[in-house]
């Protein structure tokens, strides 16, 4: 266990987030989504969407008047298998749930469901709306833009989201096949968490305006937000490594969280108006439905699937490697290692646990620092 970490239970840590979720004017059945969403980041031990993403990325801008924390869903488009709905800048999570659950319901009944969504805001991992579909026994597809970030292929100016391109896969093993990642060689959310415990990132992940790499991440984060430094495209610097794979694949997400139904997109997702004043992000993003049970026998599917997967690791290991993972392993793994230990907080998360506890008096909260 790292210096300074300590466990605080993955209930407890889920009540009190939502109790802040209240007491910030979410209704209390939306907080209890927000809340289950962000504690299953810390389950897969991704701890850069989870409770160290709580306070500046919700209760912050909820605070700062750019998010709603009443959501108000509206169905602006609705087909047999599609949706177009508007979030108007309510709870991210809230829309993502209802989302997938339309496309899940839709394609329980013709096949496929596509929802496409605008005004939207930063709704948690996107690997929690795929699993919804593999738990219902479907393929789950969804994609979210976000503020700029990435710069294209041969650029420097950050223009794209980190725009995850998210599938998942039902298997008949113990977890799931989901593919949850950024179209950048890292995220946002990534870079906050080196910060917050004073780790100086890898060269290749972030680049200035003269295409150096940033390795120290407090600066990278204030470049981002400047606009004076951009995340790198997933693949690298320029073609050599095929950067221009995951700037391709980020642009495809950009289209379909944007052009669909008619949303914001690039700069216009900055957050920030011509003078500087705080604004809400409206972003966009699209879920994914397929059911299984129309092309085949899920049990087949997911035998076929577990099938790939388990000859995928099984291969020929390369030196100095004694295993293989296949997409949502780890997280698997990981939660594993968490079930009975809870969220491991460090000292930036206590501290602002602290802080969080005396502005909204819930002093019946007791924790183990």
């Amino acid at each position: 266990m790292a210096q300074g970490v300590v466990y605080e239970s993955f209930e407890k840590m889920e009540a009190f987030m939502k109790d802040i979720f209240v007491k910030v004017g979410v209704p209390e059945a939306d907080a209890a989504i927000c809340a289950r969403v962000l504690i299953e980041s810390d389950k897969r031990g991704i701890d850069s969407h989870g409770v160290g993403r709580f306070k500046p990325i919700y209760i912050d801008r909820i605070k700062d008047g750019i998010q709603n924390p009443v959501t108000q869903f509206e169905i602006v488009k609705d087909g047999l298998t599609t949706a177009v709905v508007d979030g108007h800048d309510g709870m991210g999570h809230v829309i993502g749930v209802k989302s997938m659950q339309m496309a899940i319901d839709k394609a329980k009944k013709y096949g496929m469901g596509m929802v496409v969504v605008r005004n939207s805001t930063h709704y948690g991992i996107a690997g929690y709306y795929a699993t919804m579909a593999t738990q219902a026994g479907m393929v789950g597809i969804t994609g979210t833009n976000a503020r700029p970030s990435i710069a294209p292929t041969f650029g420097v100016e950050n223009m794209l989201g980190t725009n995850p391109l998210t599938v998942g896969m039902p298997s008949d093993e113990d977890f799931p096949f989901v593919l949850d990642c950024a179209t950048a060689v890292s995220q946002r959310g990534k870079i906050e968490h080196y910060d917050r415990i004073n780790k100086t990132m890898p060269k290749g992940w972030v680049i200035d305006h003269q295409g150096n790499s940033e390795t120290n991440p407090s600066i990278a984060l204030e470049g981002l937000t400047k606009g004076t430094s951009a995340l790198v495209p997933l693949g690298g610097i320029g073609e050599e490594t095929s950067g221009y794979k995951g700037y391709g694949y980020a642009t495809v997400v950009e289209i379909l969280s944007a052009a669909l139904q008619q949303g914001t997109f690039l700069k216009a997702l900055n957050g920030i108006d011509a003078s500087g004043k705080k604004i809400p992000y409206h972003l966009g993003h699209f879920f994914i439905a397929i059911d299984i049970n129309a092309f085949v026998e899920l049990d087949k599917f997911k035998k076929t699937t577990g099938d790939i997967l388990r000859e995928l690791r099984a291969s020929l290991k390369g030196p100095g490697y004694d295993r293989i993972y296949t997409a949502g392993e780890k997280e698997y793994l990981a939660w594993l290692d968490r079930k009975d230990k809870g969220v491991p907080l460090n000292e930036s998360l206590k501290k602002t646990i602290k802080q969080l506890v005396e502005e909204y008096k819930l002093t019946s909260y007791s924790f183990n620092f």
